[in-house]
């Protein structure tokens, strides 16, 4: 249990940081194809954030700036979201039916896409 101003905090342990050995192996081992191009995509995003730190450190007019930042940020919620449908196609439909089709986790995965 950890202390904040005085009062307690729990920390379960799938928040611990950094993470116990074998969470933090099973975590190495899980990669899918698509992870590649996330990671590609996020490297943009962290790019294009560092360059509009630069734009504000050289006083750049704010309408540019929240321009680039809305950028970033529909860089990375794009990013997220291919994320979570790939994890949902193959880590919760397949797993669970043994096809991706027919199910209600299928149901699911259609409804997330309105998320």
């Amino acid at each position: 249990m950890q202390r904040r101003r005085g009062l307690p905090i729990s920390v379960p342990p799938a928040l611990e940081y950094p993470p116990r050995e074998d969470t933090y192996r099973a975590m190495q081992q899980h990669r899918h194809v698509s992870h590649p191009a996330i990671l590609k995509r996020l490297r943009r995003a962290h790019g294009h954030l560092a360059s509009v730190i630069e734009m504000m450190e050289c006083d750049r007019p704010c309408t540019e700036l929240a321009q680039q930042l809305h950028a970033v940020e529909s860089a990375i919620a794009n990013a997220k979201r291919e994320l979570i449908h790939d994890h949902i196609e193959h880590c919760l439909v397949e797993e669970a039916t043994g096809s991706p089709a027919g199910s209600p986790l299928g149901e699911f995965k259609q409804l997330v896409k309105y998320l």
